[in-house]
């Protein structure tokens, strides 16, 4: 309980994640390649009318540990930078019961070659400032752009940040072949409502390119 309150309320740790594209038995999750198999019969939790989405990543809870967060973006880019922060991010994050990863591949992202999410390491909140990662799972967040009106209406709402994903801790395997980077060379921030013992109302804050 005591970390839980450092890393989401305190502020003073935070946990880092990287990406690779070898096989582990101590993944996290994965960014890339299929969606969870959870998702194979609920398309209509991941298509909204006539926008398709695409699957970028899931990252297991790591304080819900049967659970995960999944991530889905617009496969219309011009959608996702129009709709880019809060109440009107068009961003999907999904909490659900850890799935293996699908054998269906009809939402699979076609710029991301899959690559495994390392198991996370916990450092101060301060050290993660200068350190590369993929995710970054509580302390406070690490803004390409450090402008209040991003987060300004999330936090009279009563939402807090999360964890963020950062295109700079992108292996330099993610991506195919003239593919471009689905952020800009950004960040997604996800945020959440925030208690001293659970993590409710995930949400995509908004997001930033560079």
């Amino acid at each position: 309980m005591n970390h839980f309150r450092s890393i989401l309320e305190e502020r003073t740790e935070s946990i880092l994640y990287s990406a690779s594209p070898c096989s582990s038995e101590h993944a996290a999750g994965w960014i890339g390649g299929n969606a969870p198999a959870y998702f194979d019969d609920k398309a209509d939790t991941i298509h909204d009318g006539d926008q398709n989405y695409y699957f970028y990543l899931s990252l297991v809870h790591p304080f819900k540990p049967a659970s995960m967060i999944s991530i889905f973006i617009p496969n219309d880019y011009e959608e996702y930078v129009e709709h880019n922060q809060y109440p009107d991010c068009s961003i999907k994050v999904m909490e659900h019961p850890m799935t293996d990863e699908s054998l269906n591949d009809h939402v699979a992202h076609p710029g991301l070659i899959k690559h495994l999410i390392s198991h996370p390491e916990s450092c101060s909140d301060f050290q993660s400032i200068d350190q590369s990662f993929l995710v970054k799972f509580g302390g406070s967040p690490r803004l390409v752009q450090d402008e209040d009106y991003y987060s300004e209406r999330l936090r009279e709402e009563g939402f807090s940040f999360l964890l963020q994903v950062d295109e700079e801790g992108y292996p330099e395997t993610l991506l195919r072949e003239d593919s471009s980077y689905p952020f800009g060379f950004g960040a997604l921030y996800i945020y959440a409502k925030i208690t001293t013992n659970d993590v409710q109302d995930l949400i995509a804050g908004f997001w930033q390119f560079s």
